[in-house]
């Protein structure tokens, strides 16, 4: 049984490859062009008040979907490309910040814990 990011995974890879493009899919590429869209991302919610950016109008939350549409696209080819399966990482990165962030030591504060 595959995960819907493997199925996504495959279907990248299929788009890449039909259209000649692994040449160009790079980790370094990729990473750029993932820099790249979390930027388009962020410019989403420049200027807007915490309010506005939890709560945006109908034509800004369907710009900041195509963009998160498009992070997440690069984010899976790239630990595609990488061979990192993407949901392990993630829940191994979960894990660690469950264990450096003690729920009562932390709770309401933003403060860094120590490495």
């Amino acid at each position: 049984m595959t995960t819907d990011l493997e199925d996504l995974a495959a279907r990248l890879r299929e788009f890449a490859r039909a259209r000649d493009w692994e040449q160009f899919h790079t980790p370094k590429n990729l990473a750029m062009a993932l820099a790249g869209e979390v930027g388009e991302l962020v410019a989403e919610f420049q200027w807007l008040t915490a309010a506005e950016s939890a709560d945006p109008g109908p034509e800004a939350l369907a710009r900041m979907r195509t963009e998160l549409g498009d992070v997440t696209l690069y984010l899976v080819r790239l630990a595609d490309v990488l061979g990192v399966d993407l949901l392990a990482a993630a829940t191994d990165k979960l894990a660690d910040n469950e264990r450096r962030y003690d729920a009562d030591r932390y709770r309401g504060s933003a403060r860094k814990a120590p490495p």
